[in-house]
């Protein structure tokens, strides 16, 4: 596995990131998904350490937790816990999943961009409907079941995931959380 572990505006040592590697690789053998990479981030909050956590796995699954503690080790101690909860209420769908897939998610490479915002005080009609865009990156849009999206959008907190769906010839689907609670799937290949 990859390890890429780095401080915002704060040295990390070699025994730290030793310490954070011993504690992945501890709470992530624990449960299928091999990891393929981790991103560690640690930075300043007032007189406290903030420690993020990223761990992409195989499955296709993102894995990420947040703490906040006076002590650099306990912050990280505290994301790595927080991860390690979220992979054991999966447990059962990870083991489900890790059986039926034997290569990893393919992932493909797409345009994104970012758009500007209007102005709340603009009273006149625009020039142009064509937006103005801040910028333009690549994003990866993985392919999955669309089970897998929603444990995928669930671990990861968003409230929607873009995805291609592996049973339908690679469609282009969407999850989202709906305001009643409930997952909503989009599905363009479905349309009657």
């Amino acid at each position: 596995m990859r390890y890429q572990i780095s401080g915002k505006q704060i040295d990390i040592g070699e025994a730290l990131q030793a310490h954070v590697r011993s504690e992945i690789d501890t709470s992530i053998s624990k449960y299928p998904g091999r990891p393929t990479d981790a991103l560690v981030v640690f930075s300043r909050d007032g007189s406290a350490y903030c420690c993020e956590t990223v761990v992409h796995l195989s499955t296709g699954l993102t894995v990420q937790a947040k703490a906040r503690e006076h002590d650099i080790y306990a912050a990280a101690d505290a994301s790595v816990t927080k991860m390690e909860k979220q992979l054991r209420r999966y447990k059962r769908r990870l083991k489900d999943h890790h059986k039926e897939r034997a290569q990893p998610v393919e992932l493909s490479g797409v345009a994104s961009y970012i758009l500007a915002a209007s102005e709340d005080g603009e009273a006149e009609e625009p020039e142009t409907l064509q937006p103005i865009i801040v910028a333009e990156m690549e994003t990866r849009i993985p392919s999955l079941s669309v089970g897998e999206a929603v444990m995928q959008m669930e671990l990861a907190g968003a409230p929607v995931l873009v995805f291609r769906n592996e049973k339908q010839d690679h469609g282009v689907n969407v999850v989202y959380r709906r305001d009643d609670g409930n997952i909503g799937w989009i599905d363009p290949n479905s349309a009657r």
